[in-house]
Formats: C-alpha cells, sequence, structure tokens
C-alpha cells in the first residue's frame, strides 16, 4: 500500500487520485460536520461549489441548505456549518447541500478517485478502517485553509497515516504522509491543544465558535463514514477489525 498526504489544497494537482481510495479532511468543520449529518440520518449530504449551485437545488422539504463563508453562515441558507446544527430534527431523512470555503472543494477533488470517503477527528479510525478495506492506495487531501496548510487537518491526516501503518507496515509514504505522521504523533494524546496551535481555531474562537471547537476536537466519537456514491456522500459503517467488509452486514449505508 502507498499512503500519500497533501497537505494543503496547492498540492491538490499533483495528488494521486486516478484509482485511488481518497479521504478528503477538514476537521475544522465541513468533514466533522457531515460526519454529524449522517450520525443525525441524512439521506446524504452533496458537497457544491458555491452558494448558487446550492440554491438551485433546493427542492421543497426534501433539502436542506447548509454551509458558510469566512466562518460565517450564509444568509438565506437552513444550516449554517456547526456540527451541533447538524441535528435529527434538522436533517433526518432528508438531502444536505452543502458549500463551505474550503471542505467542499476537498470532497469534489476526493470524489474523483475509485473510491472517496471524509475524514475528521471525530471519525478517524472508522475513517482509516474503510480506507484500509478498499485495498488500494490511499491518498489523503487536507482542505487547508484558503488554499493554505492547515495544522488541525495535517494532524487528523497524520493519525489516518498512523492507523493505516499500523495495520500494513510495509506501507510506502509519501514525505507529505511522514511529515503528517510526525504532527500526529506529536499531538496525539492532547488534541485539545489544537484549539490554541491552530490559526483557524483561534479565528473561530474569536467568533465566539467555541462550542464548535469542542466538537470538532474529539477523537473516535462517531463509527460513521461519509461515502461518496451517486453524487453525494452517504453514511457507511464499516466491518469491525478482522471481519471482511463483503459480509452480510459488514456495512450500513443511509442512501
Amino acid at each position: 500500500m502507498r499512503v500519500h498526504v497533501a497537505l494543503s489544497p496547492a498540492e491538490f494537482a499533483d495528488a494521486p487520485v486516478s484509482g485511488q481510495t481518497v479521504l478528503a479532511v477538514d476537521v475544522l468543520r465541513a468533514t466533522s460536520a457531515v460526519v454529524a449529518a449522517c450520525e443525525a440520518g441524512c439521506r446524504r449530504v452533496v458537497p457544491v461549489p458555491d452558494e448558487a449551485t446550492a440554491e438551485a437545488l433546493r427542492d421543497g422539504a426534501g433539502v436542506v441548505l447548509a454551509g458558510e463563508r469566512g466562518g460565517h453562515a450564509i444568509p438565506g441558507f437552513d444550516l449554517g456549518n456547526s456540527p451541533d446544527e447538524f441535528t435529527r430534527a434538522r436533517v433526518e431523512g432528508r438531502i444536505v447541500v452543502l458549500t463551505t470555503t474550503n471542505g467542499t472543494a476537498a470532497m469534489m477533488r476526493a470524489a474523483t478517485g475509485a473510491a472517496a470517503g471524509l475524514a475528521a477527528l471525530t471519525n478517524v479510525s472508522a475513517a482509516a478502517g474503510w480506507a484500509r478495506e478498499q485495498r488500494r492506495d490511499v491518498t489523503i487531501l487536507c482542505a487547508g485553509d484558503k488554499g493554505a496548510f492547515s495544522l488541525e487537518d495535517a494532524v487528523c491526516a497524520g493519525l489516518l497515516v498512523a492507523r493505516l501503518a499500523d495495520e500494513a507496515p510495509a506501507a510506502e509514504l509519501s514525505g507529505g504522509a511522514e511529515a503528517a505522521w510526525a504532527l500526529g504523533r506529536h499531538y496525539a494524546g492532547r488534541l485539545s491543544r489544537l484549539a490554541e496551535d491552530s490559526l483557524w481555531a483561534r479565528r473561530l474562537a474569536h467568533q465566539a465558535r467555541e462550542a464548535d471547537l469542542a466538537a470538532c476536537l474529539r477523537q473516535d466519537v462517531s463509527a460513521m463514514v461519509p461515502v461518496f456514491v451517486a453524487g453525494g456522500f452517504v453514511a457507511v459503517k464499516p466491518a469491525p477489525a478482522g471481519r471482511d467488509a463483503a459480509s452480510p452486514g459488514a456495512m450500513r449505508s443511509g442512501a
């Protein structure tokens, strides 16, 4: 297995995606929000590039528009990008159309791979397990911050690399994967430090979004992996360790 990490969107163009299993990461907050939406029973999450595209997909009570620009909710949308907003009352059984400053671009790039899933700190072990089940080389895309490096995304990528390497000690790691792994080791067991060390986390705190930081900087509170199927991300629960992913009941889809 080869594992590659694109540490910022500037590296997406050169990142191996075709034929790969691809994981998109945007810890603060897009992929964390999608994991929360899956836990709340949404039908699927459809990432789109901009507000106009989202508005064009509005279709009565069956569609919920969600997203942000610069950390702020988009006027006229049903939801912002805070994980705690994606409750069962708001999204269960509905399609969530999502557009964000950084995360949805990474999601759409990931969707061009052979298989695409979303990872956050909240589902990092499940996401690594799902990627391992696909039995392909893995590419991890860090959504970053307006095209630049984002510490929390790189740390999450490093934790993913560590879990993949634990199961495949002979895995071949790219330079980006090695760098992310080192960051993951540094922050393992003290993820709360990211609330102070991450530039984007400090911006969210300045916007009085400490609740979002608390929700996003938790580890392994969900076993759901949003996986790209037919135009959107649906909830999948990977098989338990040691169980054949193809066996009955190994996965549960929210499609």
